[in-house]
């Protein structure tokens, strides 16, 4: 162990042909997914205009979240991030329930990617069977998972920005509508803004709160650049660099991309569920086949999300096995750096959360993505405790290079900002059922690392450290 209890495993025998070029857009690639190109009506639908509020108090909460992460992650790199602060700052029992909590919660939402984009290119070809493209597209990123991670991280790179791309062409395009510079078109002015008569917030505070939890969770997925951060050259400054750009580069997108639809749409429009507000914008612009070209875009989407998580979820069960929460095989690592062990459980289980979401697509399934739901808030919350209470550690051995703002008084706010959304998620019906069965998981997984660590400390020549 060097200086602050940094694990030498995690930055010497991972592969380290990561840039920050490659974090920063795997952050991007990982948070901007279906959810902004086809999901961003339904907070509409739900606040109006005034869901532009609702993400803005989104975006500041994972601003804040994302902000002690990069404290801890830049101070302590570790491929565990999250789960390893964790460990340290709260406890064992707490290391394991965040890790593995994050590693279900990704393998069931890899499902639900894969299956989407399987589902869109089955439209396109009809004559080859969904499940046979779903096997293509798993194998496929399978094999980009097992190569050396500096071939992986190029290929996120330039996947990733596709997406990115699209946006910033979107986000000029809706400019130029908004001031009517495009041929045939009016300056919109601030009319749809307020709801073409029906107001700002035509639904009220309700309605706002009602945006907030639909938009809340769109931003998950940012959180990955401070687990690839370990497999960087200089892990202190990649953190440091991807947290500060990613942020702010998200909430732009996002926030930019619902401004223009606000702007350009009246909000029942941009709210309906028969398009995405993408669509409808770029229908306005006059831009021909927006339709199919907007279905290769969230087909995109959702495999460079898709990559990006298996990623994600092979690390965190690596750094989970070296930290004894996990079976000894998942540490092996290939000549070139990659947990493949850990890669192939997790493709081998988003395979098999692929055929639940045929075989059982309104039971079990429906129960688990329901206990999904809301896991991110235990580990935004988890965030916070851990930054709270390794704080002052950091600051006494002198390891800080990037520092939560207004330190504690921001940290606290924060956790009151979690507590309010939790408070929100109980008067509100799918919420409620989201967050209690998200609790039980919880306590399932928690019950179950208590069982593994009483092992482990009885038998202890069974689990590699």
């Amino acid at each position: 162990m060097t200086e602050a209890g940094r694990p030498h495993t995690e930055i010497e025998d991972l592969g380290t042909g990561l840039k920050v070029r490659h974090l920063t857009m795997m952050g991007l690639g990982s948070a901007i997914g279906a959810g902004l190109f086809l999901g961003s009506g339904v907070g509409i639908a739900a606040a109006g205009p005034a869901v532009i509020v609702s993400y803005i108090l989104a975006g500041i909460m994972i601003i804040f979240v994302m902000r002690m992460l990069g404290e801890m992650g830049a101070a302590l790199p570790a491929s565990g991030s999250f789960s390893h602060y964790a460990r340290i700052g709260i406890g064992e029992w707490a290391g394991f329930t965040m890790g593995w909590l994050y590693w279900f919660m990704l393998i069931m939402v890899l499902g639900v990617e894969i299956t989407g984009a399987s589902s869109i290119v089955n439209s396109w070809i009809p004559a080859v069977p969904q499940w046979v493209i779903a096997l293509v597209f798993v194998t496929f990123f399978a094999v980009v998972n097992l190569a050396k991670v500096a071939n992986f991280g190029e290929f996120e790179f330039w996947f990733a920005a596709l997406k990115v791309a699209v946006i910033v062409a979107f986000l000029v395009i809706g400019v130029l509508l908004v001031f009517g510079l495009l041929p045939g078109t009016e300056p919109v002015g601030t009319t749809h803004l307020f709801g073409d008569g029906d107001g700002f917030a035509p639904n009220g505070i309700a309605g706002i709160a009602a945006g907030l939890l639909a938009v809340a969770f769109a931003f998950g997925g940012i959180e990955i650049v401070t687990i690839a951060a370990a497999e960087s050259r200089d892990p202190e400054r990649a953190i440091a660099t991807a947290v500060r750009t990613v942020v702010w580069r998200i909430s732009m997108f996002y926030l930019g991309s619902i401004a223009i639809m606000v702007l350009v749409l009246p909000w029942t429009v941009a709210g309906s569920t028969d398009d995405s507000p993408f669509v409808s914008v770029l229908d306005v612009a006059g831009i021909p086949y927006v339709s199919g070209f907007m279905e290769l875009v969230v087909v995109v989407a959702l495999l460079s999300a898709f990559n990006a998580n298996v990623y994600g979820t092979s690390r965190m069960a690596f750094a989970l096995s070296r930290g004894g929460d996990g079976p000894a095989a998942l540490s092996k690592l290939s000549h070139t750096g990659v947990p493949r062990n850990a890669v192939l459980l997790s493709v081998f289980f988003g395979f098999v959360s692929v055929l639940l979401n045929w075989l059982l697509p309104d039971t079990l399934l429906g129960i688990l993505l329901n206990a999904v739901g809301s896991a991110l808030l235990a580990i935004w919350i988890f965030v916070v405790v851990a930054q709270l209470r390794l704080r002052p550690r950091f600051e006494r051995e002198g390891v800080l290079t990037v520092r939560m703002w207004a330190f504690p008084y921001l940290s606290w706010f924060t956790l009151a900002m979690l507590g309010a959304f939790i408070v929100l998620m109980l008067f509100d019906d799918a919420a409620r059922i989201q967050l209690l069965s998200t609790l039980v998981l919880f306590l399932v997984i928690a019950g179950i690392g208590f069982v593994w660590q009483r092992r482990t400390r009885q038998h202890p020549t069974r689990q590699a450290q």
